[in-house]
């Protein structure tokens, strides 16, 4: 049975990279009647940041990529988060030490650093802790037995380091990119074991992915590095048959394609890039596409293409049609480059597709608490004249704000452009006969409006722009007609007398 896992951890809001990573996942189970697992691995406790974690779940929980376990949803595999697994990682440490892939480092961070200072002044600017200078530190490679036993029993702090041959070419296969194939001359004896009692990534990862039998690896680029080493810990700790196929996302880059598109580049390049809002301990606050007017359903359908394609036209999927299109095969291996003008896209063809009775009582519900009270009958006539233009539904409101409220300034440009001549006779003739007109839906207005212009032999041009200019103040806005139908008849002559006698000489 597939079991994937999504495991973030703890040291900031979740990156929009980082919600793809995990809808990857979600999808690819949900197609294989798989279990979706959300661990916390939060051994990084330097790192970790108050309140996280809660943002990570409600993140997944707004988008709808809904654990099947986790630290909420409980699970036989449990603990969810890694540092109440604590005592478990020991085991497997000991044990690599035992078999002699593994082993004591006392080297203190000033000694470490000294080295890299060392290195970089002789030349050597990425110094590494590997096969060859591990014979120069102060490790159980290189002290005496007697010594080591003598460090262990003061509790002298050390951490415990994998040791990797020296020249052995590590080869593994990868759903999205093939073979991939590492030497590892090109690697370093990383540190498995923590002098603070708690496992880095690269073992804890390990042993949790086998004791909650994860069948498939699904992450970021950025760990591509790293897989060579998790390759030999399977090896090594003997659990060789456990590992789990392994599928490495592409990055998401940059509107210009230049880098990967990082949590610090959002409000600085004029959009999110973080699920939700974002309140930093420093006091800083971080925008999110939630409460930027996204609709969830958008977000998601725009994620999955960011390095996914199904192979169709089709652009617009609901998340039960994208676990059904959804495979890992069909995952790129170059970086995706993040358009923002395609996210707003997506939010469009979202908003266009909702229910309009819905859409109305939302709207209207809005515009009551402005002070404007439309009938229902008017709430529902607004959608449509509103829908299409718009990209979120805040763009509804605002539109509809500018010509429901009377209009306090004028385009002075436009009226000094379009409203000369006799254009002013013109309107103050329409104004009387709209005040006797008898009309009640918008096709009456537009038919009203016609009628003027075929009996006076004019053009739209002598009357259209000086009478949205009246109404509205702009020459932006739904069809005058509609205008007219929705601020009634009363407010439209108020609104054409008072425009007339502001630009009258």
């Amino acid at each position: 049975m597939v079991r994937v896992r999504f495991a973030p951890s703890p040291t900031g809001p979740l990156h929009m990279g980082g919600v793809r990573t995990a809808l990857y996942n979600y999808l690819f189970a949900k197609k294989h009647n798989g279990t979706f697992v959300l661990r916390i691995e939060d051994t990084d406790q330097a790192r970790y940041v108050p309140g996280a974690e809660e943002y990570i779940q409600k993140s997944l929980e707004w988008c709808g990529i809904t654990p099947d376990e986790g630290p909420h949803a409980g699970g036989e595999y449990g603990p969810y988060r890694q540092s109440e697994r604590k005592e478990i990682y020991r085991e497997y440490a000991d044990m690599l030490v035992e078999k002699g892939y593994a082993y004591y480092a006392f080297d203190t961070s000033e000694e470490l650093e000294e080295m890299r200072d060392r290195a970089k002044k002789s030349g050597f600017p990425n110094w590494q802790y590997n096969s060859i200078t591990r014979e120069r530190m102060k490790n159980t490679l290189t002290l005496p037995e007697e010594e080591v036993q003598r460090r262990l029993k003061n509790n002298d702090p050390y951490v415990i380091r994998i040791k990797l041959p020296r020249d052995e070419e590590v080869k593994f296969e990868d759903i999205v990119r093939g073979w991939v194939s590492v030497n590892t001359k090109n690697m370093d004896d990383k540190v498995l074991f923590k002098s603070d009692g708690m496992p880095t990534y690269h073992l804890a990862n390990i042993v949790d992915d086998y004791r909650m039998k994860i069948t498939h690896v699904i992450r970021g680029e950025e760990w591509l590095p790293s897989a060579p080493l998790h390759v030999l810990l399977y090896r090594y700790l003997g659990l060789e048959d456990a590992q789990p196929a392994f599928a490495h996302l592409p990055l998401l880059l940059k509107p210009d394609g230049n880098g990967k598109l990082s949590k610090r580049d959002g409000d600085r390049l004029g959009f999110p890039v973080f699920p939700l809002e974002w309140h930093s301990q420093e006091g800083d606050v971080f925008s999110g596409y939630k409460e930027n007017g996204y609709f969830p359903q958008a977000f998601v359908n725009m994620l999955a293409f960011l390095g996914w394609n199904p192979g169709t036209e089709q652009e617009i999927f609901s998340l039960d049609e994208l676990v059904e299109a959804f495979d890992l095969k069909k995952v790129n291996k170059a970086g995706a480059r993040f358009d923002f003008d395609k996210t707003k896209w997506f939010n469009q063809q979202y908003l266009r597709k909702l229910n309009d009775t819905k859409l109305a009582t939302e709207i209207g519900h809005s515009l009551r608490e402005k002070g404007i009270d439309l009938s229902d009958e008017k709430q529902l006539a607004l959608v449509p004249m509103l829908k299409e233009r718009a990209v979120f539904i805040s763009d509804m409101l605002r539109d509809a704000e500018q010509f429901l409220n009377t209009p306090e300034d004028y385009d002075e440009k436009s009226v000094e452009k379009r409203f000369k001549g006799d254009a002013r006779d013109h309107l103050k003739d329409f104004k009387s006969v709209l005040q006797s007109a008898v009309a009640n839906t918008p096709s009456d207005y537009d038919e009203i409006i016609k009628t003027f212009l075929t009996e006076r032999n004019l053009g739209f041009g002598k009357i259209g722009p000086g009478l949205r200019l009246a109404l509205t103040g702009t020459m932006a806005g739904p069809a005058l007609p509609e205008i007219i139908y929705m601020i009634g008849v009363e407010a439209a002559v108020t609104r054409i007398d008072k425009f007339i006698n502001k630009f009258t000489d």
